[in-house]
């Protein structure tokens, strides 16, 4: 009986340090998007634990400048994680092995992990056991050396092109500010090149922000802006060229559009945030309304923009480009607490703290 008690304990410690070693792979190494179970507990509670101290702030730069170490802080919360799941996983091997009683055990795994070496054992097999712990806390620590560079780089092409935005939409960033500015600066016939510099952008956040999903959290340096809130106002802008703007017919503006709800749909779905596959107006409707719409071509017009005569057919057009990004855009400017911006985080849901664990994904 007591062989299949310790069989069992080493079993359970085995486990726990495979999990755990998958969780930093899946965190440091794939370069895939990997839903981690462990990963999103501690965000999870972490983000609980700022919405508590959110509530006694009075403004957003307050709740912003606290925000801004929600992710680091989680992401650094992961190294201790780790290395005390391991040091129990090990601990528990060490105990099932017989090397000593439990707080020896724990002790001598804590001097394998740390490295610390105040504790031997003289059987071939614990030792073997205790070096790979060694190497797993060694490598560990290598991994997030090699992670934050990478992190940043990502972080650091995402800004600049936010940084960027804003001599072109203002700030915050507003489609009709950008094609104010285009049509008065650059002309109209310019946006072709910028539709793709965004393309390029979108596909860019959407591989980094789904294999690096901390980045999502990560704040822009200025309070006042975001990398949802850009997303918007370009996605808009494009969507209004397309269906109000009485210029010719631009494939790259809707390649755009696409790239862009592509985007945010799988770092949306990352978070288990539902949003409709193939929406469709006026079956899903939209944030925007009709009023908004017809104010803004108003003002597009007596700033000498051409604007299409058929009002009722680019309400039709735009309303059938923005239900493809309407709600995930909302949705997520909610998750990252984006500052306010026109047709999007004016008009967001309240937020809600998504479940701690993940749920499970249904094939369709």
């Amino acid at each position: 009986m007591d062989i299949l008690v310790r069989i069992s304990i080493f079993l359970v410690g085995l486990v726990m340090v495979v999990m755990t070693i998958f969780s930093a792979l899946s965190t440091f190494v794939l370069t895939r998007a990997a839903r981690s179970q462990l990963n999103r507990v501690i965000f999870g509670v972490m983000r609980r634990v700022f919405d508590f101290i959110l509530r006694f702030t009075r403004t957003y730069e307050q709740r912003d400048a606290i925000m801004a170490y929600y992710s680091p802080l989680s992401l650094i919360m992961l190294i201790p994680t780790w290395y005390a799941l391991i040091l129990a996983g090990y601990g528990a091997m060490y105990w099932s092995l017989g090397v000593g009683e439990w707080f020896a055990d724990i002790r001598y795994s804590g001097s394998s992990l740390l490295t610390l070496g105040f504790a031997t054992s003289e059987n071939p097999f614990v030792t073997v056991l205790s070096f790979s712990e060694a190497l797993l806390g060694l490598l560990l620590v290598a991994l997030l050396m090699a992670y934050l560079p990478t992190m940043y780089a990502a972080f650091s092409r995402r800004e600049q092109a936010v940084s960027l935005l804003e001599v072109r939409a203002g700030n915050p960033p507003s489609a009709l500010e950008m094609l104010l500015r285009f049509n008065r600066i650059h002309g109209l016939e310019k946006l072709s090149d910028y539709w793709k510099t965004w393309e390029i952008w979108f596909a860019d956040i959407e591989e980094s922000h789904t294999t690096l999903p901390a980045l999502v959290f990560f704040r822009s340096p200025r309070s006042d802006s975001s990398w949802v809130t850009a997303a918007g106002a370009i996605l808009d802008s494009a969507a209004l060229t397309l269906a109000a703007v009485n210029i010719p017919s631009d494939p790259s503006a809707a390649l755009n559009i696409r790239a862009g709800y592509l985007a945010l749909r799988r770092i949306a779905d990352y978070f288990d945030i539902s949003s409709p596959q193939n929406p469709s107006y006026p079956a899903d409707p939209i944030s925007v309304k009709r009023e908004e719409f017809d104010e803004l071509l108003r003002k597009l017009q007596q700033a000498g923009v051409p604007v299409k005569s058929d009002r009722e057919k680019a309400w039709l057009d735009y309303a059938g480009w923005r239900v493809n990004y309407d709600r995930v855009l909302l949705v997520l400017c909610t998750l990252v607490m984006a500052p306010e911006a026109p047709w999007s985080s004016d008009r967001a849901p309240k937020f809600k703290n998504p479940p701690i664990f993940f749920k499970k994904k249904k094939h369709h």
